[in-house]
């Protein structure tokens, strides 16, 4: 399988796919049409794009930053509140206001991410070191507390229905690169027989951050309780450039041990990606034709796909 180096997102009723600076978001409008928004991220010129595992933290802030970005736009076309036109000074007052919310937005979302998933579970293993010495089998039990609660918020928010949708807008997404990929015409039909599961997936890269992360902070060994919980703060970047490295070979590689390797996080995907629609697949394949010629990457591969 060649690597297209296209990748994507579902959000609020839609898709949003990304090649390079260039990303569009398709989204499936109450009266039936669907809506293209075609952006340009800043360019990954930085040193730091180009150097191996320091180039993965670059590219999670990225994805994290046009990710919340994309999520509150799609939101923002389904609110039912009536818009008037604004003037200029408005508009940009608006904007303004709304970058100040993404801002918040994030910051929230960073730091409940990290007491949920960081300090809860570092402070559950403090409480089983009364019964057990090893630092090792501490850290070993915090990681694993660490992937149930990831494993279980990743079940609770699944039963929303709105979430339930971004799930089936999720495979849809996969489906559509997938079918690219296998040297197959970008149409509906051959979407919808694609797999929905794909190793380059943000479910397989947290995933794997959590897995490595066990593995790291069973070797930190401090006396300090508040000098151990914040050398494993200052490695998460470190953690996150890993497995960065792994998802990229992961996506080019058809090697065994890797496709081995990459079982966890498509298991993981079962839970994160649903069946969509054929109406979701159509809004998908809009979001990829917005960003990236198919047609060429296959024509230029066409000799790799005879041995898929």
């Amino acid at each position: 399988m060649k690597y297209s180096g296209i990748g994507g997102q579902a959000v609020m009723e839609g898709v949003m796919m990304r090649n390079g600076e260039n990303y569009a978001v398709a989204l499936r409008l109450t009266d039936g049409s669907i809506h293209v928004d075609k952006k340009k991220t800043k360019k990954q010129d930085h040193v730091g794009y180009r150097i191996p595992i320091v180039r993965g933290v670059f590219n999670f802030i990225d994805s994290l930053v046009i990710g919340m970005s994309t999520l509150m736009d799609s939101a923002a076309y389904f609110d039912e509140e009536p818009q008037k036109e604004l003037t200029a000074e408005e508009e940009k007052a608006r904007k303004k206001k709304e970058k100040a919310e993404m801002t918040g937005t994030l910051v929230v979302s960073v730091v409940m991410a990290l007491v949920i998933f960081m300090l809860i579970p570092y402070l559950f293993s403090r409480f089983v070191g009364r019964f057990v010495e090893s630092q090792s089998i501490q850290a070993l039990v915090e990681g694993i507390f660490r992937i149930v609660i990831f494993i279980g918020y990743v079940l609770l928010i699944s039963l929303m229905e709105d979430i339930k949708r971004v799930f089936m807008y999720h495979g849809a997404e996969h489906k559509c690169i997938n079918c690219i990929e296998h040297g197959l015409e970008l149409n509906v039909e051959n979407v919808r027989k694609s797999s929905k599961q794909h190793k380059r997936c943000g479910t397989s890269f947290l995933l794997f951050v959590l897995i490595i992360s066990v593995f790291v902070f069973m070797f930190i060994r401090f006396d300090s309780p508040v000098l151990q919980f914040l050398c494993r703060l200052v490695l998460i970047p470190v953690i996150a450039g890993v497995s960065y490295e792994f998802i990229r070979l992961a996506g080019r590689s058809e090697k065994k041990v890797i496709q081995f390797l990459s079982k966890p996080g498509l298991w993981l995907q079962k839970l994160t990606t649903r069946e969509p629609d054929d109406a979701m697949i159509e809004v998908g394949i809009a979001s990829v034709e917005a960003v990236f010629d198919w047609k060429k990457f296959q024509e230029e591969n066409k000799e790799s796909f005879h041995d898929l």
